[in-house]
């Protein structure tokens, strides 16, 4: 039995702390792909909810809808060719939609074992050094202008 194709348009979810603490989740399939939540749209799902379903899906964390942060960031990349099959014939592009959550402290999470095998919390810096995809980057990269915190840019 083969599942539909993924709908190419995502969302990556930033988890931090006030004091810019970030969750990195590494991938099962891909040991050393560390990344944030992501995870494609389904049916008629808006990114918001999808970012929600998410979070809950791959670290257990259950988030109010006003706890999330839509940063009206929006990056338009290509599919990486080991990922294509995922998707229709000839999609090559996908629409990720950015958001950020931000929790007291580093907690343990709950992974979904078919999808990560390994969690760990980074300073910023750091967590950006270690991403594989480049928008997972470069979002990292903002927080702590996103987190309005004194002195940032």
């Amino acid at each position: 039995m083969t599942s539909a194709p993924k709908r190419p348009e995502s969302v990556l979810v930033v988890i931090h702390t006030p004091d810019l603490r970030v969750l990195l989740i590494e991938r099962a399939a891909h040991p050393g792909f560390w990344q944030s939540v992501t995870g494609s749209l389904e049916g008629d799902e808006t990114p918001a909810a999808t970012a929600l379903r998410e979070l809950a899906e791959e670290t257990g964390l259950v988030a109010a809808p006003a706890a999330l942060q839509d940063w009206r960031l929006r990056n338009h990349f290509e599919i990486l060719a080991r990922w294509r099959h995922r998707y229709a014939p000839g999609i090559t592009h996908n629409l990720e939609h950015v958001f950020s959550l931000c929790v007291p402290a580093p907690v343990d999470v709950r992974l979904a074992p078919a999808e990560h095998r390994a969690q760990r919390w980074l300073p910023w810096e750091a967590a950006a050094a270690a991403c594989f995809s480049w928008s997972n980057r470069d979002a990292i990269r903002m927080l702590p202008a996103r987190a309005r915190l004194p002195g940032a840019a």
